[in-house]
Order: structure tokens, then C-alpha cells, then sequence
């Protein structure tokens, strides 16, 4: 988990400048969800919004196959991603907990489809500096597939 300044992520320079890992984590890991979801169709893989409870930041989106999951780590084992991500967000808020939401596909990419969903506000590929759905193709070359 990655916590980024408010005057960064409001900068799109500055926000684009990011290192993958961190501009995969701290906004855009919706885009790379989608990525893994295009790249393997039908492979039984599903956006989930880690979705922190009242009160708290801290939002993520995973693909997640099964006991597997994809997001800026690479490929994980979910349940020890997700104790991960409960044991760091604790660190950052004290008392953080999450509640898991599947998020249908196209959802993904498009913000005004995220709108419909509570406490949800995703940016579209090309909202970002430059299209950002490349970026996450490439992100996504580095590893082998699941």
C-alpha cells in the first residue's frame, strides 16, 4: 500500500511520473484490473473492490481468480494479499477494515458506470496524463500469466 500527497494525485505530471508500482497502487489499479481481465477472457477472473468500511480510506481493486490475485505486487496468493493489505491499512488507520465488492467488468473503465456505485469514483483510462490502459498492458508483460 502506498500513500501518496493530495497535491500529487491532483497533478497529473506528477501523478503519471509515479514508478508503475506506486501509480498502479494509489489510483489506477482499477486499469490494471481491467487489464488482467481483457488479457485472460473467460478464465474465470473478477474485479474486487477492496472497499474500506465508513470512515476510512484506503479503496483498492484486485483481480481475483480463486485463491489467486493480481494487482501492483503481481501475482499473489489472495487471502495472505489481503491479510497483507488489512495488516498495512491498520498501520496507516487504526480500526481500518474492508468489505469485498465485485465490480462488474466494464465498470472498470468507464467513471461514469463507477458513479452508480456508492462511495465509488474511478477515472476512465484516458482521465489520466496519457491513456493509461498501455501503461497497464505493459505492467502486466513483466509477470507470466497465472
Amino acid at each position: 500500500m502506498y500513500v501518496i500527497s493530495g497535491s500529487t494525485k491532483r497533478d497529473p505530471t506528477l501523478r503519471w511520473a509515479l514508478p508503475d508500482r506506486v501509480f498502479f497502487a494509489a489510483g489506477a489499479c482499477h486499469i490494471l484490473a481491467y487489464a488482467v481481465l481483457e488479457r485472460f477472457p473467460g478464465a474465470g477472473f473478477r474485479a474486487v473492490w477492496v472497499r474500506p468500511v465508513t470512515g476510512f480510506t484506503g479503496n483498492h481493486i484486485v483481480a481475483v481468480r480463486g485463491g489467486a490475485a493480481f494487482d501492483y505486487h503481481g501475482w499473489s496468493d489472495w487471502p495472505r494479499l489481503l491479510a497483507h493489505m488489512r495488516a498495512k491499512a491498520g498501520r496507516w488507520w487504526p480500526g481500518w477494515d474492508c468489505t469485498l465488492v465485485d465490480l462488474p467488468e466494464d465498470v472498470l473503465v468507464s467513471e461514469a458506470k463507477s458513479l452508480t456505485r456508492d462511495g465509488l469514483h474511478l477515472r476512465e483510462p484516458r482521465q489520466f496524463l496519457h491513456d493509461a490502459m498501455p501503461r497497464a498492458r505493459r505492467f502486466l508483460d513483466r509477470f507470466p500469466g497465472p
